[in-house]
């Protein structure tokens, strides 16, 4: 009962107590890990490593160039790309290409990136992460004036990437051991197979399945030399005195088939037997035929068999057109990609809408002989293209006295200045 908003019981009456009710109490059932002997997940964390069957083995960046066919790949799209010039250009409002010199970037990538460390080097860790993992970073500051610093690589496995709406950062921890958290307007984020623009995927990541079957060959194989396999099961009888005389007879028996000094035929007894465990023709016939460690490997990275020294299927006779056929299938899907993820970094809005661009010159790559370049030339002008005096150079000989005159045209050797003789 209330009276002006205040309570009124009788003396005595005592009010109800609700008992209290706590949430059961159930013990952690989440998978721990260590981090001196760490689990197969825990390396996964970042990377977005996949098994979708259990039965194969976990697809991982450090078990994925483990296998040979997977680091060639991964290096020699990161060697190719790193050993040819980035130069910068940029494109006038009439089509016409002028090459930019005085820009930072150009120190940069081409000479020293950051501190005592090549940028060819800089350039080859960039890529080769870049096609292992599915990402790869490295931080570029600028100073106050907005010009760019360096391109200082970073743990690839340690860069944590933070959303705020349409922005992103990043958290890593500097060459000088300082923990940051930069915009992405200061890192080099390349991202391969970005559906949503900004996550990478691993090849290896999006063909798991393929890879696991790769590994789970190679670990077979490995087993197989190693001797760490099962090759046949022994069963024995009970019709033996005691145990020792039952592990007598299983060693002689196991002396019998594994010594390569025993002619291989084993005394068995009324009771035993023995049960081999070798594939059979079958599945040896099938693994030969499932080439996926190097066919469908090198597929995954639109490599050339050629360039994995996989010559069973033959080679084309002309090296020039096997090093076009991997520039334009391979090195300009990778190098177009590249190009535009480092240009978002290493270039200012402003100077990308003034026309400036990135671009590989793989002109090293399709570097004609000395003989080929001089016929091409010489075919293009109409007629010599050095000098006495220049060719004399190029072989160490020194300068004679009438060398700096151009010789003329095999066809143009004509004196006009000596008379005509009679016309017959």
């Amino acid at each position: 009962m209330k009276f002006f908003g205040f309570d009124i019981s009788r003396a005595g009456q005592a009010e109800p107590v609700t008992d209290r009710v706590e949430p059961p109490v159930m013990a952690a059932s989440a998978e721990t890990s260590g981090t001196a002997n760490p689990e197969a997940w825990l390396q996964d964390i970042g990377w977005g490593g996949s098994r979708p069957n259990k039965r194969l083995p976990r697809v991982t960046p450090q078990r994925g160039e483990q296998n040979g066919t997977i680091f060639a790949c991964c290096n020699n799209i990161g060697g190719d790309l790193s050993k040819v010039p980035l130069k910068l250009y940029q494109r006038k409002s009439d089509g016409q290409e002028d090459r930019v010199r005085d820009h930072p970037a150009v120190y940069l990538l081409n000479r020293e990136s950051a501190p005592g460390v090549p940028a060819k080097l800089t350039r080859f860790g960039l890529v080769y992460a870049w096609a292992l993992r599915g990402n790869s970073y490295a931080y570029g500051p600028r100073d106050g004036g907005g010009e760019l610093e360096m391109i200082e690589l970073v743990p690839q496995g340690g860069c944590s990437i933070l959303r705020a709406g349409r922005e992103r950062f990043y958290d890593f921890e500097d060459g000088a051991g300082v923990q940051r958290r930069v915009p992405s307007r200061s890192m080099v984020h390349m991202r391969y197979m970005a559906l949503d623009g900004w996550t990478g995927r691993s090849p290896l990541q999006i063909a798991s399945e393929t890879v696991g079957l790769a590994m789970a060959a190679q670990d077979a194989a490995a087993r197989s030399v190693s001797g760490a396999v099962v090759k046949a099961v022994l069963k024995l009888g009970e019709n033996y005195e005691d145990d020792e005389a039952r592990m007598r007879n299983a060693r002689r028996v196991k002396k019998q088939i594994t010594q390569p000094d025993s002619d291989g035929i084993p005394v068995l007894g009324p009771d035993d037997d023995i049960k081999s465990l070798d594939l059979t023709a079958a599945d040896q016939e099938l693994l030969a035929t499932l080439k996926y460690d190097r066919e469908m490997l090198a597929a995954l990275y639109r490599m050339p068999p050629s360039k994995l020294q996989m010559l069973e299927y033959g080679v084309k006779a002309n090296g020039e057109q096997q090093a076009i056929d991997y520039l334009t299938d391979c090195l300009l899907h990778w190098s177009g990609q590249a190009e535009a993820q480092l240009e978002m970094t290493v270039l200012t809005r402003s100077e990308r809408e003034r026309g400036m661009f990135l671009r590989h010159d793989f002109g090293a790559l399709l570097q004609p002989t000395i003989k080929d370049q001089i016929e091409a030339l010489t075919k293009a002008v109409g007629g010599p293209i050095y000098t006495p005096n220049e060719g004399r150079q190029k072989v160490g000989l020194p300068p004679t006295k009438e060398g700096d005159k151009m010789n003329p045209a095999p066809n143009m050797t004509r004196d006009d200045s000596k008379p005509k003789g009679k016309e017959e």
